[in-house]
């Protein structure tokens, strides 16, 4: 077992392994989560990559190559868990299903929660698909990211931006990029106070997209924030125009434990079936 940026030779078939299930998983005959199954593809000189994402993961997936390489000679670990996403070239459908697509890799900013943290920004070859991944597309250069619209174009589909839209480079520029474009999702974060200034200039700009299209990641707890502070934040993401999607803040280094009013915040903000009573604060249905 080889703890490596996983470099796959693309002129062979590669087994990948996953510690877990996400909506990003590849479905592919190749792709599998968890322990080796009774009947294996291959032989045993068939690569095989581990790809973890999260820290909290990696004594399972270090697990999971030991496991594997009982019966492959060749066994690779690696993924964000390991060099913080920085990553090299996107190959579509090998780490991330069919129809996801990473242009850029890193960011220029250095948000003390975020894994992308010390990776300088990174524009990559362009490669076709309709979920961005992108850690942050709008630091990218306009030449950049003008081509990644011309891409989504010619997808002739719904583009959604799962890999989140930061609210501090969004420009009045961008939105005739996004009016050209068939709207699945685009995704934004508000993970702190100080950010909703950064919140209400976005809403301004993206006025009349429909909220169910203007979506929100919102950490709380981070910073020893309390749980007013964090409810009112959320109120108001969602006042401005935003579906708020509540995530429990998590260091890398440990698990931490949250009492059960922080867990009910995080279960109602995070069902839309829960909070989308109220009258529509913003946008349109």
């Amino acid at each position: 077992m080889s703890l490596v940026n996983i470099k796959p030779n693309l002129d062979a078939p590669a087994i990948r392994v996953f510690p877990g299930r996400t909506p990003w998983t590849p479905d592919d005959e190749l792709a599998f989560v968890g322990y080796p199954p009774l009947f294996r593809p291959g032989n045993y000189e068939t690569p095989v990559f581990v790809s973890v994402v999260f820290k909290w993961l990696r004594k399972r997936g270090e697990e999971l190559a030991r496991a594997w390489g009982d019966y492959y000679r060749n066994v690779q670990i690696g993924g964000p868990a390991y060099d913080g996403g920085a990553g090299g070239a996107f190959t579509p459908g090998m780490f991330l299903k069919k129809g996801c697509t990473i242009t850029s890799r890193g960011c220029t900013k250095d948000c003390g929660w975020c894994v992308e943290r010390f990776n300088p920004l990174i524009e990559l070859d362009i490669k076709p698909g309709w979920i961005v991944q992108d850690s942050n597309l709008l630091s990218c250069s306009e030449k950049h990211v003008r081509a990644v619209f011309d891409m989504l174009r010619e997808q002739r589909r719904a583009i959604f931006f799962n890999g989140g839209l930061d609210k501090h480079f969004l420009k009045d520029w961008h939105r005739p990029l996004f009016d050209s474009i068939k709207i699945g999702e685009l995704w934004f974060a508000c993970d702190v106070t100080k950010d909703l200034s950064w919140m209400e200039r976005a809403a301004g700009i993206l006025d009349g997209i429909p909220l169910r299209k203007r979506r929100c990641y919102t950490m709380i707890g981070y910073d020893d924030e309390s749980l007013a502070d964090a409810e009112r934040r959320i109120e108001r993401v969602f006042e401005l125009g935003f579906m708020p999607f509540c995530q429990l803040y998590q260091p890398d280094d440990y698990v931490k434990v949250y009492a059960d009013d922080w867990r009910a915040l995080r279960r109602k903000w995070s069902r839309p079936a829960a909070y989308m009573g109220k009258q529509n604060p913003g946008g349109t249905q």
